[in-house]
């Protein structure tokens, strides 16, 4: 086991140095994590806007999932993305298993229920102040979901980079479907896992550096957008 002060030491190296292992492990965590948003933003977006507008029977049932599959076990995802594309699964002869495709279908499959869960909130609460208003422009609920969408672009926002939070701090799922195979589907929160227990604290102390950094980034970024959907609002 390392000191820890020579650990620290040599982790602010690897970063400052631009060490290519640890920056090879970044960029494929980044890589995997702004796909799997995209994707469940693609997904969960328009879902969260149609149940925030639409009145059917059932409603209420699909909003307690909604909800509910926002605190979904990620080992438990994990599993079932890797029986899905095991040899034996409905998807086995993709071969996509232990691949960063994997990896990017897991975290999408975590995240597309809380940008879905968020983005109904904030468009069933800009439906409620304008409804009356749109009725009256005929607008229908195709282009109600679509006006809601763009009007409450600022606030969704947050809700994709609290996505992205999730996604890139992900490991269960992650470690199941891609194996933590190396320069292949060796992501940051593998490496971090791996390294610890190997002992070589200064290469995972590095990726965690990187981590906090991502993380801090991402909530002022959400501040940030908050801030000026404040302003924007008032403007």
């Amino acid at each position: 086991m390392q000191d820890f002060g020579a650990a620290f030491g040599a982790a602010f190296q690897l970063v400052i140095s631009l060490d290519p292992d640890l920056i090879e492990i970044v960029g494929l965590s980044l890589r995997v994590s702004l796909a799997a948003v995209v994707a469940a933003a693609a997904v969960g977006l328009p879902l969260g806007a149609a149940l925030a507008v639409a009145r059917f029977p059932g409603r209420g049932v699909a909003l307690v999932a909604l909800n509910s599959l926002m605190g979904l076990p990620p080992v438990v995802v994990g599993l079932l993305v890797y029986l899905t594309l095991s040899r034996a699964g409905p998807l086995g002869p993709l071969g996509l298993l232990y691949t960063p495709t994997a990896m990017v279908i897991a975290q999408m499959i975590l995240v597309i229920p809380i940008v879905a869960a968020v983005t109904r909130q904030t468009v069933e609460d800009l439906k409620d102040e304008y409804d009356e208003q749109l009725r009256v422009l005929g607008v229908g609920p195709a282009g109600m979901v679509a006006t809601l969408l763009w009007d409450a672009r600022y606030s969704l926002l947050t809700a994709l980079l609290a996505g992205f939070g999730r996604a890139i701090a992900e490991v269960g799922a992650v470690i199941i479907v891609g194996g933590n195979i190396a320069h292949v589907t060796r992501v940051m929160t593998t490496a971090i896992a791996l390294e610890t227990s190997k002992g070589d604290l200064a290469l995972a102390l590095g990726l965690g550096i990187i981590l906090l950094a991502l993380a801090i980034g991402v909530n002022a970024a959400v501040m940030g957008i908050r801030r000026t959907a404040g302003h924007a609002a008032f403007a």
